[in-house]
């Protein structure tokens, strides 16, 4: 028997602690799916530049991730813990920093609206990494289970995708709905306003939801996270290189690079695909996004049945192929656009299947990570959910780094003018070609990166029994 672990986690705890990833979808997809269309449509910014402003963005906030990481396994405040402390200040300056980005006055010169929007995304960026990392590290310290950890992670993403979901569908809908000024409503600037505001109050309202009932927790993780007498936690270049000599961790961190450069181009170039390519209304899109998100939490039940028959590697595995299939079908649709014009029907089948795929992305690898840091507390080393987490989150977000700053130039290579009553043909084909040729790419990237993922159930266990013994002897010496 493990020495002051839990195990099992209650639904409620659960849930609450779920509630806290609603903040991080609303504040992610704000930005990731209104933002470029924002800037270049309703500011009139050119798409490079937007795109270099995203990119560099991404790029700060990916290499400040594995520092927030080992500054929340470093801190140890009395009542707050590790993590705590920086859930209430991460989420006051998302909410804060999000708001000014949607109230940019259009009539200020193009160079002023270029430096507030690099400025805000720097400061938004930051408040992330300082709310995200530590709360995604505080979800593996919960429970040292195998498929726990997997039922942690389904309901965190269930909370996530309507977060996603608050933003695109519900926005679509309500926020962007058409008016007699503005029959297109994403072209609405007033909207924007009104958006940023509601979607602030609801990060720093599920920050709390989360806050509260998880202060219970601190103390019980204080003592499971204690190494082992005579154990030393190292500094953050070697804990970096700890966690890069772990090999089923660096599976899980390619994997993941390559799935969410698929998510990025999903994210920031859909809603031009959808809107010029397809010819799709606000709800139109809000219908196709809403299908999309519903399967994702659907879906969290099948990837966490499979994930404790056949592992958590081949349900993964699976998952891509799932979007794989729905990328493909996307690229007919692509060619046959005209045919499906104003059709959101049509996109049914991609919803489905992508969407159910994404809800595999969203939990498994996560869960994975927990695995890996088992495997360094095994070998002997200390448990760094934090950095773990951190250099996770930096391996994707310099992928998307790259695959912003590449639509951005793709945008205004291929001739897309959002000043154009219609947008040139060969521009709307090579849009939405981009979107899902690069997806079966980025898909298919992840499949080959974890396909020798060897921690197993029962692998896994074994470490958590040999973990325990060492804490046993360890108690047992200073008897």
């Amino acid at each position: 028997m493990e020495l002051g672990y839990e195990k099992m986690v209650p639904l409620g705890d659960k849930v609450a602690y779920g509630f806290g990833n609603l903040a991080t979808g609303v504040a992610m997809q704000v930005l990731g799916t209104y933002l470029v269309f924002y800037a270049t449509a309703i500011h009139g910014l050119p798409g490079s530049f937007v795109g270099m402003a995203m990119g560099l963005s991404i790029l700060w906030d990916a290499i400040t991730d594995p520092l927030m990481g080992h500054l929340s396994d470093r801190t140890n405040s009395r009542r707050l813990g590790r993590r705590h402390p920086y859930l209430l200040v991460g989420a006051l300056g998302i909410a804060l920093t999000n708001y000014l980005i949607w109230t940019i006055d259009p009539g200020l010169g193009s160079g002023v609206k270029l430096i507030l929007i690099s400025v805000y995304i720097i400061l938004f960026k930051t408040f992330m990494t300082v709310y995200v990392t530590p709360y995604t590290a505080l979800g593996a310290e919960l429970s040292t289970d195998y498929n726990e950890r997997t039922s942690i992670q389904g309901i965190k993403t269930v909370f996530f995708v309507l977060g996603l979901a608050f933003v695109s569908v519900a926005g679509l809908f309500w926020y962007f709905r058409p008016t007699a000024l503005y029959p297109t409503g994403q072209l609405n600037p007033e909207a924007y306003s009104f958006m940023g505001l509601a979607s602030s109050i609801v990060v720093v309202s599920s920050a709390l939801a989360c806050f509260i009932p998880t202060l219970k927790y601190v103390e019980p993780i204080r003592r499971r996270t204690r190494p082992v007498s005579g154990v030393i936690m190292p500094g953050l270049k070697g804990s970096l290189a700890h966690a890069f000599r772990n090999k089923p961790f660096r599976m899980i961190v390619y994997g993941y690079m390559f799935s969410n450069m698929a998510s990025a181009l999903l994210a920031n170039l859909g809603l031009i695909v959808f809107t010029y390519t397809f010819g799709l209304g606000s709800r139109d899109i809000a219908f196709v996004i809403g299908i999309q998100f519903l399967f994702a939490m659907i879906s969290q039940s099948l990837w966490a049945t499979l994930s404790r028959h056949i592992g958590k590697m081949a349900a993964l595995a699976l998952g891509f192929g799932f979007s794989i299939l729905g990328s493909i079908y996307f690229t007919v649709l692509v060619f046959f656009h005209q045919s499906v014009q104003g059709n959101p029907l049509v996109f049914i089948p991609f919803a489905l299947t992508v969407g159910s795929g994404i809800g595999a992305l969203f939990t498994l690898p996560l869960s994975m990570v927990s695995d890996a840091v088992d495997l360094e507390e095994a070998g002997g080393g200390v448990r760094l959910e934090g950095l773990y987490f951190g250099t996770l989150t930096f391996a994707y977000k310099l992928s998307q780094a790259l695959v912003l700053v590449l639509i951005g130039l793709l945008i205004d290579l291929l001739g897309f003018n959002v000043m154009l009553a219609h947008q040139r043909e060969g521009t709307l084909i090579s849009l939405g070609l981009v979107l899902s040729l690069g997806s079966i790419a980025a898909f298919t990237g992840a499949v080959l990166s974890i396909r020798n993922y060897p921690l197993t159930e029962a692998v896994v266990a074994g470490f958590r029994d040999d973990i325990a013994a060492r804490k046993r002897a360890a108690i047992l010496s200073r008897l």
